[in-house]
Protein backbone atom coordinates (compact mmCIF):
# COMPACT_ATOMS: atom_id res chain seq x y z
CA UNK A 1 0.00 0.00 0.00
CA UNK A 2 1.44 3.20 -0.62
CA UNK A 3 2.21 5.74 2.62
CA UNK A 4 1.30 9.21 0.83
CA UNK A 5 -0.65 10.71 -1.51
CA UNK A 6 -3.84 8.95 0.56
CA UNK A 7 -7.34 10.44 1.67
CA UNK A 8 -7.38 8.64 5.12
CA UNK A 9 -9.85 8.33 7.21
CA UNK A 10 -10.26 7.84 11.03
CA UNK A 11 -12.53 6.94 13.58
CA UNK A 12 -11.77 7.91 17.05
CA UNK A 13 -9.34 10.02 16.02
CA UNK A 14 -9.15 12.36 18.76
CA UNK A 15 -6.75 10.72 21.26
CA UNK A 16 -4.73 7.69 21.93
CA UNK A 17 -4.06 5.16 19.19
CA UNK A 18 -6.04 6.54 16.65
CA UNK A 19 -4.53 9.99 16.38
CA UNK A 20 -0.81 8.57 16.76
CA UNK A 21 -1.58 7.03 13.52
CA UNK A 22 -2.99 10.19 12.51
CA UNK A 23 0.08 11.92 13.25
CA UNK A 24 1.74 9.37 11.50
CA UNK A 25 -0.05 9.95 7.95
CA UNK A 26 0.05 13.27 8.30
CA UNK A 27 3.93 13.05 8.75
CA UNK A 28 3.88 10.98 5.42
CA UNK A 29 1.77 13.57 3.12
CA UNK A 30 -1.69 12.13 3.71
CA UNK A 31 -4.85 14.55 3.66
CA UNK A 32 -6.64 13.26 7.35
CA UNK A 33 -10.11 13.30 8.89
CA UNK A 34 -10.28 12.49 12.08
CA UNK A 35 -13.63 11.49 13.36
CA UNK A 36 -15.02 10.58 16.85
CA UNK A 37 -18.35 11.75 19.45
CA UNK A 38 -16.40 14.30 21.48
CA UNK A 39 -15.79 17.47 19.55
CA UNK A 40 -13.84 18.71 21.84
CA UNK A 41 -11.19 16.45 21.64
CA UNK A 42 -11.22 16.86 17.77
CA UNK A 43 -10.54 20.50 18.28
CA UNK A 44 -7.69 19.89 20.72
CA UNK A 45 -5.96 17.16 17.93
CA UNK A 46 -6.90 19.96 15.12
CA UNK A 47 -5.38 23.11 17.27
CA UNK A 48 -2.54 20.76 18.26
CA UNK A 49 -1.98 19.13 14.58
CA UNK A 50 -2.18 21.65 12.18
CA UNK A 51 -3.43 20.15 8.87
CA UNK A 52 -5.61 17.48 10.49
CA UNK A 53 -9.16 17.87 9.45
CA UNK A 54 -12.34 16.97 11.70
CA UNK A 55 -15.43 15.20 11.53
CA UNK A 56 -17.97 14.66 14.22
CA UNK A 57 -19.66 11.59 14.18
CA UNK A 58 -21.05 8.35 15.50
CA UNK A 59 -20.14 4.57 14.39
CA UNK A 60 -23.13 3.49 16.38
CA UNK A 61 -25.35 5.78 14.18
CA UNK A 62 -26.32 5.15 10.76
CA UNK A 63 -27.46 8.78 10.19
CA UNK A 64 -24.26 9.81 11.50
CA UNK A 65 -22.11 7.73 9.02
CA UNK A 66 -24.61 8.65 6.10
CA UNK A 67 -23.47 12.15 6.27
CA UNK A 68 -19.82 11.33 6.87
CA UNK A 69 -20.20 9.72 3.87
CA UNK A 70 -21.43 12.17 1.91
CA UNK A 71 -19.23 14.87 3.44
CA UNK A 72 -16.30 13.19 2.81
CA UNK A 73 -16.85 12.33 -1.01
CA UNK A 74 -18.42 16.41 -1.44
CA UNK A 75 -14.92 17.86 0.12
CA UNK A 76 -12.55 14.85 -0.64
CA UNK A 77 -13.86 12.73 -3.34
CA UNK A 78 -14.07 10.43 -1.36
CA UNK A 79 -11.01 7.88 1.12
CA UNK A 80 -8.32 5.83 0.10
CA UNK A 81 -7.97 4.23 3.51
CA UNK A 82 -10.52 3.59 6.74
CA UNK A 83 -9.02 3.12 9.64
CA UNK A 84 -11.48 1.39 11.97
CA UNK A 85 -10.26 2.44 15.38
CA UNK A 86 -12.85 3.98 17.48
CA UNK A 87 -13.42 1.60 20.88
CA UNK A 88 -14.33 1.37 24.25
CA UNK A 89 -12.97 -0.76 27.40
CA UNK A 90 -15.17 -2.00 30.78
CA UNK A 91 -13.70 -3.91 33.25
CA UNK A 92 -16.27 -5.36 35.31
CA UNK A 93 -17.76 -8.42 37.18
CA UNK A 94 -20.75 -10.39 35.75
CA UNK A 95 -21.96 -12.09 38.78
CA UNK A 96 -22.46 -7.57 40.16
CA UNK A 97 -26.20 -7.20 38.83
CA UNK A 98 -25.48 -3.13 38.93
CA UNK A 99 -22.77 -2.79 36.20
CA UNK A 100 -25.71 -2.03 33.95
CA UNK A 101 -25.91 -4.09 31.10
CA UNK A 102 -26.80 -1.03 28.35
CA UNK A 103 -23.09 -0.46 29.17
CA UNK A 104 -22.12 -3.79 27.53
CA UNK A 105 -24.47 -3.65 25.03
CA UNK A 106 -22.60 0.15 24.01
CA UNK A 107 -19.33 -1.72 23.70
CA UNK A 108 -20.89 -4.33 21.70
CA UNK A 109 -22.31 -1.79 19.39
CA UNK A 110 -19.29 0.63 19.20
CA UNK A 111 -16.24 -1.96 19.14
CA UNK A 112 -17.78 -4.71 16.52
CA UNK A 113 -21.00 -3.45 14.77
CA UNK A 114 -19.37 -0.07 14.46
CA UNK A 115 -16.51 -1.25 12.10
CA UNK A 116 -19.45 -2.99 10.18
CA UNK A 117 -21.46 0.36 9.44
CA UNK A 118 -18.43 1.90 8.72
CA UNK A 119 -17.50 -0.37 5.85
CA UNK A 120 -20.74 -1.30 4.75
CA UNK A 121 -21.29 2.52 4.15
CA UNK A 122 -17.80 3.69 2.83
CA UNK A 123 -17.87 0.44 0.54
CA UNK A 124 -18.37 2.47 -2.50
CA UNK A 125 -16.20 5.00 -2.01
CA UNK A 126 -13.20 2.53 -1.55
CA UNK A 127 -14.22 0.21 -4.73
CA UNK A 128 -14.08 3.03 -6.86
CA UNK A 129 -10.58 4.33 -6.02
CA UNK A 130 -7.46 2.35 -7.96
CA UNK A 131 -5.78 1.14 -4.55
CA UNK A 132 -7.67 1.66 -1.08
CA UNK A 133 -7.46 -0.03 2.01
CA UNK A 134 -9.49 -1.17 5.32
CA UNK A 135 -7.40 -1.32 8.59
CA UNK A 136 -9.48 -2.75 11.81
CA UNK A 137 -8.11 -2.42 15.09
CA UNK A 138 -8.54 -5.28 17.17
CA UNK A 139 -6.48 -6.79 20.09
CA UNK A 140 -3.92 -9.24 21.12
CA UNK A 141 -7.14 -10.12 23.38
CA UNK A 142 -8.92 -11.34 20.18
CA UNK A 143 -5.79 -14.26 20.81
CA UNK A 144 -6.58 -14.94 24.33
CA UNK A 145 -9.54 -13.15 26.26
CA UNK A 146 -9.38 -11.19 29.68
CA UNK A 147 -11.74 -12.32 31.85
CA UNK A 148 -11.52 -8.67 33.50
CA UNK A 149 -12.89 -7.47 30.05
CA UNK A 150 -15.01 -10.09 29.27
CA UNK A 151 -16.86 -7.98 26.14
CA UNK A 152 -14.36 -6.32 25.09
CA UNK A 153 -12.35 -9.50 24.42
CA UNK A 154 -15.21 -10.90 22.51
CA UNK A 155 -15.50 -7.89 20.55
CA UNK A 156 -12.09 -8.10 18.92
CA UNK A 157 -12.33 -11.96 18.53
CA UNK A 158 -15.13 -11.15 16.59
CA UNK A 159 -13.43 -8.52 14.71
CA UNK A 160 -10.39 -10.83 13.83
CA UNK A 161 -12.71 -13.46 13.00
CA UNK A 162 -14.50 -11.12 10.37
CA UNK A 163 -11.11 -9.05 9.53
CA UNK A 164 -9.73 -12.74 8.00
CA UNK A 165 -13.55 -13.62 6.24
CA UNK A 166 -13.52 -9.89 4.51
CA UNK A 167 -9.78 -10.09 3.37
CA UNK A 168 -10.93 -13.26 1.43
CA UNK A 169 -13.75 -11.72 -0.24
CA UNK A 170 -11.93 -9.07 -1.07
CA UNK A 171 -8.84 -10.02 -2.01
CA UNK A 172 -9.32 -10.16 -5.98
CA UNK A 173 -10.46 -6.51 -5.56
CA UNK A 174 -8.30 -3.15 -5.41
CA UNK A 175 -9.10 -3.21 -1.52
CA UNK A 176 -6.01 -4.14 0.93
CA UNK A 177 -7.85 -5.30 4.31
CA UNK A 178 -5.43 -5.12 7.33
CA UNK A 179 -5.84 -6.03 10.91
CA UNK A 180 -3.58 -4.02 13.48
CA UNK A 181 -3.95 -6.01 16.76
CA UNK A 182 -2.24 -3.74 19.34
CA UNK A 183 -1.01 -5.56 23.14
CA UNK A 184 -2.19 -2.97 26.38
CA UNK A 185 -1.11 0.65 24.85
CA UNK A 186 -0.19 3.46 27.31
CA UNK A 187 -3.04 5.10 26.70
CA UNK A 188 -6.20 6.98 29.27
CA UNK A 189 -8.34 4.20 27.73
CA UNK A 190 -7.00 1.58 29.81
CA UNK A 191 -5.63 3.38 33.17
CA UNK A 192 -7.00 1.35 35.11
CA UNK A 193 -4.69 -1.24 34.43
CA UNK A 194 -2.62 -0.87 36.37
CA UNK A 195 0.21 -4.28 36.37
CA UNK A 196 0.41 -4.80 33.03
CA UNK A 197 3.44 -3.92 30.82
CA UNK A 198 2.24 -1.04 28.53
CA UNK A 199 3.62 -0.04 24.91
CA UNK A 200 3.55 3.79 24.10
CA UNK A 201 1.81 5.15 21.30
CA UNK A 202 5.01 5.52 19.44
CA UNK A 203 5.90 2.41 19.11
CA UNK A 204 2.67 0.67 18.17
CA UNK A 205 2.61 3.23 15.30
CA UNK A 206 6.10 2.15 14.34
CA UNK A 207 5.21 -1.32 14.12
CA UNK A 208 1.66 -0.80 12.31
CA UNK A 209 3.68 1.56 9.59
CA UNK A 210 6.33 -0.94 8.88
CA UNK A 211 3.71 -3.72 8.40
CA UNK A 212 1.26 -1.44 6.44
CA UNK A 213 4.00 -0.04 3.90
CA UNK A 214 4.97 -3.92 3.56
CA UNK A 215 1.23 -5.40 2.98
CA UNK A 216 2.00 -7.22 6.07
CA UNK A 217 -2.63 -7.83 6.48
CA UNK A 218 -1.87 -8.83 10.26
CA UNK A 219 -0.12 -6.56 12.40
CA UNK A 220 0.92 -7.56 15.96
CA UNK A 221 3.02 -5.62 17.51
CA UNK A 222 4.72 -6.16 21.25
CA UNK A 223 2.93 -8.94 23.02
CA UNK A 224 0.32 -9.64 20.71
CA UNK A 225 2.45 -11.53 18.82
CA UNK A 226 3.37 -13.48 21.74
CA UNK A 227 0.01 -13.99 22.61
CA UNK A 228 -1.22 -14.98 19.06
CA UNK A 229 1.69 -17.44 19.62
CA UNK A 230 1.39 -19.12 22.66
CA UNK A 231 -2.91 -19.02 22.25
CA UNK A 232 -1.73 -21.89 19.50
CA UNK A 233 1.12 -23.44 21.26
CA UNK A 234 -0.28 -23.67 25.17
CA UNK A 235 -3.88 -22.16 24.92
CA UNK A 236 -4.69 -23.02 28.90
CA UNK A 237 -1.58 -21.58 30.08
CA UNK A 238 -1.46 -18.33 28.41
CA UNK A 239 -4.99 -17.82 29.61
CA UNK A 240 -4.21 -18.60 33.37
CA UNK A 241 -1.15 -16.36 32.73
CA UNK A 242 -2.93 -13.21 31.51
CA UNK A 243 -5.66 -13.86 34.35
CA UNK A 244 -4.22 -14.32 37.70
CA UNK A 245 -5.66 -10.95 38.63
CA UNK A 246 -8.44 -10.48 40.72
CA UNK A 247 -11.92 -8.98 39.68
CA UNK A 248 -12.34 -5.42 39.71
CA UNK A 249 -14.83 -3.35 41.88
CA UNK A 250 -17.45 -1.88 40.15
CA UNK A 251 -17.35 2.03 40.01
Amino acid sequence: MKSSGNTVLITGGGSGIGLAIAKKFLENENTIIITGRNLSKLEKAQADNPGLHIAQGDVTDVSSIKALVERTQDEFGGIDILINNAGIFHMFDVADEDFPFEKQELEIDIDFAGPMRMVHYFMPQLKQKQESAIVNVSSGLAFVPFAMAPVYSATKAGIHSWTKGLRRQLQSTNIHVFELMPPVVDTDMVAELKDFPKLSPQKLVDGFWKGFTKNQYEITPGQSSQLKLMSRLAPGFIFKALNKQDLPEVK
